[in-house]
C-alpha cells in the first residue's frame, strides 16, 4: 500500500488524555471534506475509497484513500496490475494541500494521509457495495438498527448487493437491509489463503473452497430485514506475520 504523508501547518498542543483515536462525525465536516477532496482526485484519474478525519495521539489526521475507479480493475479475484503507487500519492498530496489551503474547512493544525486502499479494502459509495457483491464484509453504522433481540450496530458477513439506498448483507443466513447513509464504516474482509496464492483475496466467497466445520450444520434461512426488523431468534508476498497484524487490526 503506497503512503505519503504531507505536513500542512505546524501542529500545536493538542489534548488527548481521553481517548487514543475520535472520529468526528460524518456530518457536516464529513461531507464538507468529500465535496472538496473527491473532485480533485476524479481529476488526477482517481477514485475515492475513503475519507477519515480522525484524532491520534500524534495530533489530527486527515487520512484520504484512493485507488483507480473499479471499471480498470478487471478481474476481482486478481491482483490489478497497475496500481496507486507512491508518486501518485505524492502528486495528488500536493494538489490537495494546495487545494485545502484556499478551501481552509478545518480550523485546527492537521496532517494530510494519502494512500491505496490496502488488502481490507473500505466501501463508501453504492457503486463499491454493487461491485463487491458475493464478498465478504463489515460494516459499521452510526447508530443502532433496533431490533426485537436488541440494538445491533456491527454487522459481519456477505453482501448481497445495492437495492435502492441500502446495502444488503448476509449475516448467519440473515440477510439485513442497511442504509448507506447511515454506515460509519466498511470494509472488506480479505482470503487470506487467496493473498498467500498471489490473488486478490477479494473473491465471492461462493467460489472459495473452504471446508465446513465437523458438526456444523449451513444454515439456508434466508430472510430480508428493513431497519427496525430483526431476525428470529501489488503481488508481494504476505506472510504469516502480516495476516496475523492485519487481524489484530481489525479487532482492536
Amino acid at each position: 500500500m503506497a503512503t505519503f504523508f504531507f505536513g500542512r501547518r505546524p501542529l500545536s498542543d493538542l489534548s488527548i488524555a481521553t481517548h487514543r483515536q475520535s472520529i468526528v462525525p460524518r456530518a457536516p465536516l464529513q461531507q464538507r471534506l468529500i465535496s472538496i477532496v473527491e473532485p480533485v482526485v476524479n481529476a488526477a484519474g482517481f477514485e475515492l475509497v475513503e475519507l477519515r478525519f480522525v484524532l491520534e495521539q500524534g495530533g489530527w489526521t486527515l487520512r484520504v484513500a484512493v485507488d483507480l475507479p473499479l471499471e480498470q480493475h478487471g478481474d476481482r479475484d486478481e491482483v490489478p496490475s497497475d496500481r496507486v503507487d507512491l508518486t501518485a500519492c505524492e502528486e495528488l498530496s500536493r494538489e490537495l494541500s494546495a487545494v485545502l489551503d484556499v478551501e481552509d474547512p478545518i480550523p485546527q493544525a492537521f496532517n494530510l494521509e494519502v494512500s491505496s486502499p490496502g488488502i481490507d479494502r473500505p466501501l463508501r459509495t453504492a457503486g463499491h457495495f454493487a461491485y463487491f457483491a458475493g464478498s465478504e464484509a463489515k460494516i459499521q453504522l452510526t447508530a443502532p438498527l433496533q431490533l426485537p433481540g436488541g440494538e445491533r450496530r456491527n454487522f459481519k458477513g456477505i453482501l448481497q448487493g445495492v437495492d435502492g439506498g441500502q446495502v444488503l448483507i448476509e449475516c448467519d443466513g440473515e440477510t439485513f437491509r442497511l442504509p448507506i447513509d447511515d454506515v460509519e464504516h466498511a470494509k472488506l474482509v480479505p482470503d487470506w489463503d487467496a493473498v498467500m496464492k498471489g490473488k486478490s483475496g477479494h473473491g465471492r466467497v461462493a467460489d472459495r473452497a473452504s471446508p465446513i466445520k465437523p458438526g456444523h450444520r449451513p444454515s439456508h434461512k434466508r430472510r430480508e430485514h428493513a431497519p427496525g426488523e430483526g431476525s428470529s431468534s501489488h503481488r508481494a508476498p504476505v506472510t504469516d506475520e502480516m495476516a496475523a497484524d492485519a487481524e489484530n487490526k481489525e479487532q482492536g
